[in-house]
């Protein structure tokens, strides 16, 4: 396939051959954008960095590819919000070229019976919307989102900090007093904050963690086509349903983002978000990092001591450092790249018996006209209209046909009415895409990782359910699949193939209660640091998760600067 290369990171046979002419004081492991901070962190530290990248580009799942001339698709992960303000201010990343496109309104959702449901930052037009099918809900709606408002607010320290857990192994007494009052500190802010927020929405706020997000938005509002529309934040890039215990949880991380302040306003990225990935890699290498492409580990080097020395290339290369930070999965790092025998059997049970199932695919679209929904009369055809700037849910008029999409994947088969997030970037972002042509995104669920009535590897059973979807998309937009030039499909075997996500899971592991904060990604090792002395995690499989969040590897630059201060 045509494709164009959108990074700045070095790659070829002399760019790897000069990773081994020195040791370096740190080296990471993956160029996504988690492992991308952390060692723009530590490089602005004043440590010699060395970013290692498999793919022939730089970003992990944020990534721009040009697979199609003249298209350049954001091609897994597809939408900004998560991004800590604390990286953006600290990073300068608006002087690196970061540059977030607000959409308004920031969704639409069409219904078969000819009405609709579109909803953004203004609170006038979600009134009148919200209206149109329930004064009730029209009146709670303000009330709902000033909630989950309070509640993001309460977690907003809790994603900027490392966990409070307990040293593991041998450490001096000083060591320990010291991490006694840090812990101590810890949860004395956390029961301040709670007693601010006060007992009945601390209480609302344990429901909402432990309840499935069907009683929720039940609870909330009367509307299903309400309900369905936020309902679909709960379910994103995961297996479970709507009725799945826990998944309010999921809602709530997908809204904990912000805009330029605006909070839970989700973006476009200019040029994709590969822009994202290019403008933290900017910062890093402006500070000193080293960032190579092409340069797939397959082994960490260990010493007698159970103490890392560096990584072993694909190609035989070995590249020296007493530090090494894996932005891959637990599963990557801990059974594929550490030599077998090094590693307790109960850890090892512990990392491969973690949830990596995914029931994600994306299709990235070349049209030649915009989709006109039939329930938008009078639009015209050839410019951009309100209900093409937001995420446009398709399939989603009720939360029981989300649960009935997953329901089919739960049976081993992909669902027979998908449910489809749409965006149209190049609504917005002139950069992507020839005039008059646009760029649209398909995130689909649900899709199991291995059918059981076909094989994702058969072109013709994943032609036949990329029909699918483009027909269900027909039945509210009549002619979209006429305006197809081409498309680009990601299962989750590809999603496991080509980005580096086991199972093909896009949080590099479920966000489930059970392996969130001090149990992620395990109980005893939320601190970013692992049995073998001088190995890191720093990708979305360590606290606080998955999304463009990097706050993982934000948090892990730190513990290593602080290990290295006690020594």
């Amino acid at each position: 396939m045509w494709r164009r290369r959108l990074t700045t990171a070095t790659g070829g046979a002399d760019s790897i051959r000069s990773l081994s002419t020195k040791k370096w004081d740190a080296i990471v492991i993956g160029g996504g954008h988690n492992g991308l901070t952390a060692a723009a962190y530590l490089a602005r530290s004043g440590l010699s960095v060395a970013v290692l990248e498999r793919r022939h580009l730089i970003g992990g799942a944020a990534v721009t590819e040009e697979l199609i001339p003249g298209f350049r698709f954001s091609r897994c992960s597809y939408l900004q919000s998560l991004l800590r303000p604390s990286i953006i201010r600290e990073l300068e990343l608006d002087r690196h070229g970061l540059r977030l496109l607000k959409r308004n309104p920031s969704s639409f959702t069409p219904c078969l019976d000819g009405r609709y449901l579109m909803l953004g930052p203004d609170e006038e037009l979600n009134r009148a919307e919200i209206l149109k099918f329930s004064k009730k809900d029209a009146e709670n709606f303000p009330r709902y989102e000033a909630q989950l408002e309070n509640f993001c607010k309460f977690l907003d320290p809790i994603l900027d900090s490392p966990t409070p857990e307990t040293i593991a192994g041998s450490s001096s007494l000083k060591e320990r007093m010291k991490n006694g009052l840090t812990k101590s500190r810890f949860w004395a802010q956390c029961l301040h904050r709670a007693a601010s927020l006060g007992q009945k929405d601390m209480v609302d706020f344990v429901d909402l963690l432990l309840s499935p997000a069907s009683k929720v938005l039940n609870n909330w509002f009367e509307t299903e086509v309400l309900k369905a529309t936020l309902a679909t934040d709960a379910v994103i890039g995961t297996t479970g349903s709507v009725h799945t215990p826990g998944s309010g949880y999921v809602l709530l991380h997908h809204v904990m983002g912000e805009t330029n302040g605006d909070r839970g306003i989700w973006s476009y990225v200019e040029g994709g978000m590969g822009s994202v990935s290019l403008a933290i890699s900017k910062a890093a290498k402006e500070v000193g990092a080293h960032i190579v492409t092409n340069a797939e580990v397959s082994e960490l080097m260990v010493g007698d001591s159970e103490t890392v020395n560096g990584v072993l290339l694909a190609d035989g290369t070995r590249v020296h450092s007493s530090i090494v930070l894996s932005n891959a999965t637990p599963y990557r790092t801990f059974v594929e790249l550490v030599p077998e025998g090094l590693l307790a059997d109960d850890f090892l049970c512990a990392i491969k018996n973690t949830d990596y199932s995914s029931a994600t695919t994306k299709i990235n679209l070349a049209v030649d006209a915009l989709p006109q929904f039939q329930c938008c009369k009078g639009s015209t055809p050839l410019e951009a209209g309100p209900q093409h700037f937001g995420t446009i849910h398709i399939g989603s008029e009720s939360m029981e046909e989300i649960h009935s999409a997953c329901q089919d994947a739960s049976n081993g088969l992909p669902s027979a009415r998908p449910v489809i997030e749409m965006t149209i970037p190049s609504s917005l972002d002139r950069t992507i895409s020839p005039p008059g042509k646009h760029v649209i995104n398909l995130f689909i669920q649900y899709t199991p990782y291995a059918p059981s009535d076909g094989s994702w590897k058969d072109p013709a059973y994943r032609e036949s359910f990329a029909k699918r979807c483009f027909s269900l998309i027909d039945e509210y937009a009549p002619g979209f699949s006429s305006s197809i030039l081409g498309y680009d499909m990601l299962t989750p075997p590809d999603l496991e193939r080509e980005i580096g996500l086991t199972g093909g899971n896009i949080f590099h592991g479920a966000m489930g209660l059970d392996s969130l904060f001090l149990m992620r990604p395990m109980k005893g090792w939320s601190s970013y640091r692992t049995p073998l002395q001088g190995l890191y995690l720093c990708g979305s499989g360590t606290h606080p998760g998955g999304g463009v969040m990097g706050a993982p590897g934000r948090n892990t630059a730190h513990i290593v600067l602080q290990d290295l201060r006690r020594k």
